[in-house]
């Protein structure tokens, strides 16, 4: 089946297109994709995982069409950003 998986730091944003076997796992098609090599900060223990903007655990399986998306960890609240903004 064919997926995305998508992943971005502060310069950088990759969007990679992949084939997976049928019944492959979130954390299945991370670890084929090459990302996890190509951006040694990724820590699949401390980043959390979506498919399409959803949360999901690393072992959720995926269909045919997904795009999995690995989040950065939030460094600011947002709420006082916005406020330092107007300041």
């Amino acid at each position: 089946m064919h997926v995305g998986v998508a992943y971005a730091d502060k310069f950088k944003q990759t969007w990679l297109k992949l084939d997976v076997p049928d019944g492959s796992s979130a954390r299945d098609a991370i670890q084929r994709s090459g990302l996890l090599a190509q951006f040694p900060e990724i820590d699949l223990a401390r980043n959390q995982v979506g498919i399409f903007g959803r949360v999901v655990t690393l072992d959720t399986p995926l269909a045919d069409g997904n795009r999995v998306e690995i989040y950065r960890p939030i460094i600011a609240d947002p709420e006082t950003v916005e406020r330092r903004d107007r300041e």
